[in-house]
């Protein structure tokens, strides 16, 4: 057992974080209990907004590694040309405009801890050998050719079929076996919608800490549209909903005539 108080403050979520009393919600915070041991590489599937963050922090922070940090990288963020300095750092006067010193690179800011590679679909083909050779040998190599041994574990994220990515020659099939060590699939919002009275309240709990106005339930009535509605957006649109409803509501409760315009919208 860990002391929670020495956890790294790059931390934003904890496997109390991933909430529902689902089957799947259940079997998803067991294995992140079981990978707790475990420095294995896991690959976190599912659509956009279903809680893959969540997980990764989860993951990081009940192993063995959660005095460290965890990096988190949006690989879809990063403009293309800039990709390789960013993720593996560069050497001084390696390129025009290179810092003084050198830079490290994301994976050497993750030394000892957890690097989290969201959107992993996003990499470009031609800098995926390289992450290869990370998770191969456990080092980076920066541009300008310094080469630097590093202890971290990785943890990527897709909301695409990477499978489907490798058949169409946009993702190396090498890379991915090498990331798909350990899957965990998330399933969306609208197959385990007995998830969502506890996800609301729980959102609806956070609100209320950040803000003056209380607003302490959701009217049974709310609640129905609630498990009325698909959520394509899954649990982050359902976040969204109630920090707009909530903002709406003239009581202390969240009603249908606010409830029921936002859902529609």
């Amino acid at each position: 057992m860990y002391d929670a108080s020495k956890k790294s403050n790059t931390i934003k979520y904890s496997i109390n974080d991933f909430i529902g009393n689902s089957h799947a919600a259940k079997e998803i915070r067991m294995q992140i209990a079981d990978l707790s041991e475990s420095n294995s590489t896991v690959l976190i599937t599912g659509k956009t907004g279903c809680g893959k963050e969540v997980v990764a922090h989860s993951i990081h922070n009940t192993s063995r590694r959660f005095q460290c940090p965890i990096i988190s990288v949006n690989c879809a963020a990063i403009p293309e040309a800039l990709v390789e300095s960013e993720l593996f750092g560069y050497e001084e006067g390696s390129f025009t405009g290179a810092q003084h010193g050198g830079k490290r690179g994301f994976f050497e800011m993750a030394h000892k801890g957890t690097i989290f590679l969201d959107e992993v679909d996003q990499l470009p083909y031609h800098i995926q050998p390289k992450l290869l050779r990370v998770l191969q040998e456990k080092e980076v190599t920066r541009i300008g050719g310094k080469t630097i041994p590093i202890d971290i574990r990785v943890i990527a994220a897709t909301n695409k079929d990477l499978w489907h990515m490798v058949e169409d020659e946009t993702f190396r099939e090498d890379l991915y076996y090498r990331l798909n060590v350990i899957e965990i699939n998330i399933p969306p919002l609208s197959e385990r919608k007995e998830d969502i009275p506890l996800l609301a309240n729980y959102r609806l709990d956070k609100l209320n800490k950040q803000m003056v106005k209380n607003v302490d339930s959701i009217s049974n009535e709310v609640m129905e549209l609630f498990l009325s509605y698909d959520w394509p957006g899954n649990v982050r649109e359902l976040n969204n909903l109630l920090e707009q409803v909530r903002m709406r509501a003239e009581a202390d409760t969240i009603k249908k005539s606010v409830g029921a315009q936002q859902s529609k919208s």
